[in-house]
């Protein structure tokens, strides 16, 4: 048992070195220039080497992903309880939702530059837009699934719908909740590096956008680790503030 536990917890890194340095050899046998495919060692020493501006293109990226990504968890609660507490506006509301959803948030940066100018509004503004609805959808759900039976138990017992959504609703869609966050946390990433390399001025997608178009492969790389560490770090944050919240949901699953 201790030795399968010790295998799940270091599998991740086993393979991310198998692949590492599959894809290092590759670069070395094919002979692939460094501004084509860099191979990992290169990116390491353009990491070194410009680490500095990488961090401080890491820190405004993250705050900025922060701010968009904690006004997706406002508006995405508040309008998830609005659709999963009540048919009526599940079923005006949701078809929207999903043809607003479906819309290309590429396609929406041109006009958050034209309203809100380049620089930081773009930036928070598409990291919500791409990251509130599955927090939305997965509050909805939970709400919206609630079992039948034990709400007709409870409103025999004198609870009111209030107390049914409030006391029973919500801790049942905490779950759901924290599933939608860690998928949320990784879109709102690629929402503002997408805003920074249309209509940024600073940040890690201004930073690969400006690498790229010098033919700068490894900086490039190298902001891309950055995003996918950040993206990594929030998301077992969350799972770890799961664990230690919601270990109810998934006793029977830890058990085996």
């Amino acid at each position: 048992m201790k030795l399968s536990k010790t295998m799940e917890r270091w599998s991740p890194l086993v393979v991310l070195a198998f692949v590492l340095v599959v894809w290092q050899i590759a670069v070395w046998v094919l002979k692939v220039p460094d501004f084509i495919f860099p191979g990992p060692v290169e990116i390491a020493r353009q990491f070194a080497q410009f680490s500095g501006p990488l961090m401080e293109a890491a820190w405004k990226t993250f705050w900025v992903t922060m701010l968009g990504f904690g006004l997706s968890i406002t508006v995405g609660v508040l309008l998830g309880f609005l659709i999963g507490s009540s048919r009526l506006a599940y079923t005006a509301l949701y078809p929207l939702m999903v043809a607003f959803n479906a819309v290309p948030k590429a396609a929406v940066v041109p006009i958050l530059v034209v309203w809100f100018g380049i620089g930081l509004g773009p930036g928070i503004l598409t990291a919500f837009l791409i990251s509130f609805f599955p927090i939305t959808v997965n509050i909805a759900t939970g709400l919206a699934t609630l079992e039948p039976e034990l709400e007709d138990v409870l409103r025999v017992l004198g609870a009111r719908r209030w107390d049914v959504l409030v006391k029973v609703g919500l801790p049942r869609s905490m779950p759901y909740f924290y599933a939608s966050l860690k998928v949320a946390i990784t879109l709102a990433f690629v929402g503002t590096v997408l805003a920074e390399m249309t209509a940024g001025d600073s940040g890690i997608g201004y930073l690969m956008q400006t690498a790229g178009s010098q033919q700068r492969l490894p900086l490039a790389f190298a902001g891309l680790v950055v995003i996918g560490v950040m993206a990594m770090a929030m998301y077992e944050l969350f799972s770890w503030v799961e664990r230690r919240t919601t270990g109810w949901a998934h006793r029977g699953s830890q058990a085996a």
